[in-house]
């Protein structure tokens, strides 16, 4: 399939002398944007009340879920893997390093490059957290099975590779 749609909700390009659908025709329910914006803004509002008690913030969390399962990063690495502002991300690092919870250190082939990695401190932070995530993973796709997760989470790799800027 081509164009990737099937015709029946958006209609291939083209049609009707290549009339495009209004946002009302297609309906909010029916935009898939709209829909995972909706999800994405409730999953941070759910998350980022735990995390206050615990003097984290959404971006904190993102840096360090993300280096908890990686070696060593860039600033600019860890902002597209923690979908966060480049400038946003550089003060969640200053933030982070201040409590002891991530390092940086020079790259030896570049001393102008610094990997970013969490410390033990920030892994125990991130392991108290840990559970949070996991209990609103499981809320969400709550009578969802096995089969449309897989389904879900391929389509979701779809769209990323048709979206993205880069190759991360």
């Amino acid at each position: 399939m081509e164009n990737g749609f099937s015709g029946e909700v958006l209609g291939p390009p083209g049609t009707e002398e290549g009339r495009m659908p209004s946002l009302g025709e297609i309906g909010l329910n029916h935009f898939a944007p709209y829909i995972m914006n909706r999800i994405m803004a409730r999953w941070n509002v759910n998350l980022s009340e735990e995390l206050r008690s615990r003097d984290m913030t959404t971006a904190k969390m993102r840096a360090l879920a993300v280096l908890s399962v990686s070696t060593s990063l860039t600033i600019n690495e860890l902002s597209v893997f923690g979908v966060t502002e480049q400038s946003t991300m550089s003060r969640t690092v200053d933030s982070l390093e201040e409590q002891g919870l991530i390092s940086r250190t020079p790259r030896p082939d570049d001393l102008r490059v610094r990997d970013v990695s969490i410390t033990e401190e920030g892994r125990a932070v991130f392991n108290d957290v840990w559970p949070l995530m996991y209990e609103g993973l499981r809320q969400m796709f709550r009578d969802i099975d096995d089969d449309e997760y897989r389904a879900f989470l391929n389509t979701l790799h779809k769209i990323l590779r048709n979206v993205r800027k880069n190759e991360m």
